[in-house]
């Protein structure tokens, strides 16, 4: 006669999600992790990396995971073209360290030994142990394809989008000048490849508005010259074009005073940069993007690695962001692998 086991094992996609959800749960206890967007960003990097797990045959209990199975999971998510999948090194460093925070967590949780397999991988792979390495020539920090997706859409979200639902329609009227201008900061970093100093120094002459179009926008924005470039014109993309006009109107609704284009104040006062700085991080950090490696520049980098995989030529992209053609050299390393880059 059959005897029922007295402990019944737990199935192996239970452990994966009890793992996380018991991880999670103690990062927002301590105040760690407080962001519903920055939740959810980890959330879809564990899915993702559970949804390969529980397709292997047998499925991989995260007992058993090893640094072999680490690599195979790597190597198969380089080249894909979906915006979950494909790994850079820098993206790969942030999931598997999230690996092995949970990992570490679960063993401590239940009194079992450690697995290391994740540690063990990130010791053995140089070009991802330092793929967010302050010193020593790094990768350019940069957004993967999903997160600029999201961040686009998020800085969208403050302005007025026909076609939507009337709740995501109207959702820019709850925004305030400042976060308008905020969002909108941010956007030409990422759509038009401007650096901090870059945001600041606009006039409201550094707009380009075409007017081929049934209804004109900014199709370019001239950056004013400073000491460490020259005066240049970049290209803005379609959707910070958007943004960037809606605050023009914005701007002028409000009556903000003066010629600087994002000002601090009503009365035109210029935008600090620590305070500029602080209100783009903010921005990131409400979309979910919750690191500190990179700062704003990561936007820029990831404009200049978007044209770039366009085949836009490097002497063009240099010109656009105002540096010396042969600093574009650095991001041969990430365009060497197949990324995706929005």
């Amino acid at each position: 006669m059959f005897t029922p086991s007295l402990f019944e094992e737990t199935p192996v996609e239970e452990t994966y999600r009890t793992a996380f959800e018991s991880w999670l749960r103690d990062k927002r206890a301590t105040g760690a992790l407080q962001q519903p967007a920055s939740v959810q960003v980890y959330r879809d990097m564990w899915d993702a990396f559970m949804a390969w797990c529980l397709a292997r045959v047998p499925p991989l209990p995260m007992s058993a995971l090893t640094l072999e199975h680490l690599q195979a999971f790597q190597a198969a998510r380089f080249g894909r073209r979906n915006t979950d999948l494909s790994l850079s090194p820098r993206h790969a460093l942030r999931l598997v360290r999230l690996v092995d925070r949970v990992l570490t967590h679960h063993a401590r949780r239940t009194g079992t030994s450690p697995n290391t397999a994740a540690a063990d991988w990130i010791a053995s792979r140089p070009e991802v142990r330092f793929a967010d390495a302050a010193q020593g020539d790094p990768l350019p920090e940069f957004l993967t394809v999903a997160e600029a997706r999201y961040l686009i859409a998020f800085v969208s979200s403050a302005r007025p989008r026909p076609g939507l639902s009337p709740s995501r329609r109207d959702s820019h009227v709850a925004f305030t000048w400042q976060e308008l201008r905020d969002r909108t900061a941010v956007a030409l970093q990422l759509g038009g490849g401007l650096t901090p100093g870059d945001i600041r120094a606009l006039t409201l002459a550094s707009p380009i508005v075409s007017n081929d179009d049934a209804r004109p926008r900014p199709r370019r924005i001239a950056v004013p010259g400073n000491g460490s470039s020259t005066a240049r014109e970049t290209p803005l993309a379609p959707w910070a074009a958007e943004l960037l006009q809606y605050w023009l109107q914005v701007r002028v609704a409000a009556r903000i005073q003066g010629d600087v284009l994002f000002p601090a104040t009503r009365s035109g006062r210029p935008w600090p940069k620590e305070a500029q700085y602080r209100c783009a991080m903010g921005v990131l950090e409400d979309a979910g993007l919750d690191r500190s490696e990179g700062g704003s520049f990561q936007l820029r980098h990831t404009f200049a690695l978007r044209q770039l995989r366009r085949g836009v030529d490097p002497v063009t992209v240099a010109r656009w962001l105002g540096v010396d053609p042969a600093s574009m050299d650095r991001y041969r390393r990430v365009l060497t692998s197949p990324v995706d880059v929005v």
